[in-house]
């Protein structure tokens, strides 16, 4: 076989399609494989440089590959999609990975390894939980209501609502049974959901860097370790800004013709880590406008020139730039080098 220069390989459940090109650019590997076969024809290849799409059996495939002594790159998909030419198919796909990885400017994702993956199980488990809660949590809400029912806002209130259900011996048989199924799920919920939580918070006590980013006012145990398993390398990003924008807390840029026109944060990259940024934003928010919080004077400018929400937003920014910073540096939160380093820049 000719030399290859370079793979790539679209992945799927039983079908895998290479495409595989020499040091010219020119086509030398066409081919689809079944699952059995890939790590075989691997294992009889000279070390290459392997691009496949980011997907959920991906980084368990770039650790194989990578045990036989191949370079592996991941792609984002829709940095892929624009070297598809025409219609899509498996060798459309392998191809257009091929094109794309080849590119200077290409941008790969960092593969995960087993423990970063069962960590980020623990993570998905967690949050599907908390949305089972408030599934629940509502639905027992909405069927009280039915029949005259009425609680206060928050979890903690749902037991108290289930016993004066359960007590209430002139609701019909079958509701009180119904209502009791659902006060089962919701504990049973609970125990799970406590369990994790813990978990959690163990792992991040165990974790150095996620203990430094807790030290950070808005962040708690529970964001420090998203932050700390769901970031790709720090080290990858050229500027905390670059970390922000990958997480969605940067303008959308609708420049053109020597005119800047900036728009609403892009909401790219993980929805939870970023929503938990600016959760944790605003609570920050809320004690500066209650007189209490960080004594940082640009914190209280920026609260009072600003609309709370824009705030909280402006806040996630910097939040992330930190996290970043102490993530790549390997530095402990200091609040007085952070009132310096926004003095210099005003």
């Amino acid at each position: 076989m000719e030399e290859i220069s370079r793979i790539g390989m679209d992945t799927s459940k039983h079908v895998f399609q290479v495409h595989g090109v020499n040091g010219a650019g020119e086509v030398v590997l066409r081919r689809r494989f079944r699952r059995g076969e890939v790590a075989r024809f691997f294992a009889g290849l000279d070390p290459v440089v392997v691009g496949m799409e980011a997907c959920g059996g991906s980084h368990y495939w770039a650790r194989v590959l990578g045990d036989l002594g191949h370079e592996v790159k991941l792609l984002a998909a829709q940095l892929v999609k624009p070297y598809v030419k025409r219609n899509k198919n498996d060798a459309a796909d392998a191809e257009a990975i091929c094109e794309a990885m080849g590119r200077a400017s290409m941008r790969f994702v960092a593969v995960k390894t087993a423990e970063q993956q069962a960590s980020l199980m623990l993570l998905g488990l967690r949050n599907r939980l908390v949305r089972e809660r408030t599934r629940l949590g509502n639905r027992i809400r909405g069927y009280a209501g039915e029949f005259g029912y009425v609680a206060s806002l928050g979890t903690s209130k749902i037991d108290a609502l289930l016993a004066r259900l359960e007590a209430d011996e002139e609701l019909p048989e079958l509701a009180r049974e119904m209502f009791a199924v659902l006060g089962r799920q919701y504990a049973t919920n609970e125990v799970e959901l406590g369990d994790l939580e813990r978990r959690l918070k163990r792992w991040q006590r165990t974790n150095e860097p996620a203990r430094r980013v807790a030290m950070i006012p808005g962040i708690g145990p529970v964001t420090s370790a998203h932050l700390v398993i769901k970031a790709p390398d720090p080290g990858a990003f050229a500027s905390g800004r670059d970390f922000a924008a990958w997480l969605g807390l940067t303008p959308k840029d609708h420049s053109t013709a020597g005119r800047r026109r900036l728009g609403g944060i892009t909401r790219a990259g993980d929805e939870t880590l970023r929503s938990l940024l600016v959760l944790g934003a605003t609570a920050v928010i809320q004690q500066v406008r209650r007189g209490k919080g960080p004594a940082w004077p640009w914190l209280h400018a920026l609260v009072a020139r600003k609309q709370p929400k824009l705030a909280a937003i402006a806040l996630a920014n910097k939040m992330a730039r930190i996290a970043w910073k102490l993530l790549v540096s390997g530095q402990s939160f200091a609040p007085a080098r952070l009132q310096g380093a926004v003095a210099k820049a005003s």
